[in-house]
């Protein structure tokens, strides 16, 4: 399916086999995705504000630039995907599947809901602040993070990302990268 430049704002496409289909760019504000199968589709570029997307087949799916901006990915499989730059704050991201995943290019999870999701060696150089949830996360990632709050912000690597995990009630391994700069 190509979908590029088209306007799917509000289309209920729930369950569709959308396996390598072109999005980007596109718009597609509350679009209903629920349980669909992207597998390998490209968003990039894509505006999915306050798309559902639960329950949701994405792996191996481009994601570059894409803002989910308050968009429900509750159980969605996001295994092997690419998250580049995405804006994802505020999205619900609750017992997502985001094994070997990659958030990247500073990808924004402000106030995103990551309660009870799974991660195994993913990529997670991403923007959190105290309002993200971690509450259950599991698994392991490799970082920094950076991590904003009333002072700036900082970066997080190592130990000192994995403490702050803890902290917020997440059991998350950081595996050390040739990237990582601070703990």
């Amino acid at each position: 399916m190509d979908a590029t430049h088209l306007d799917l704002s509000g289309a209920d496409l729930s369950r569709a086999d959308l396996g390598l289909a072109l999005f980007c760019p596109s718009s597609a504000r509350g679009v209903v995705l629920r349980e669909a199968d992207l597998y390998r589709a490209n968003l990039g570029w894509s505006d999915l504000t306050g798309a559902v997307l639960a329950g949701a087949c994405l792996v191996k799916a481009e994601l570059t630039e894409t803002v989910l901006r308050d968009a429900d990915l509750t159980g969605a499989d996001l295994g092997s995907a690419d998250l580049w730059a995405v804006d994802a704050r505020g999205a619900c991201l609750a017992g997502a599947r985001l094994a070997g995943a990659s958030l990247l290019g500073g990808t924004r999870l402000e106030g995103a809901d990551l309660r009870g999701a799974r991660v195994e060696r993913t990529s997670f150089q991403v923007v959190l602040d105290e309002r993200t949830s971690l509450q259950g996360l599991h698994g392991s990632v490799f970082g920094p993070a950076f991590v904003t709050g009333p002072d700036g912000g900082r970066e997080l690597a190592g130990s000192a990302l994995e403490s702050w995990f803890t902290e917020r009630g997440a059991r998350v391994e950081v595996i050390a990268s040739s990237t990582d700069r601070s703990t």
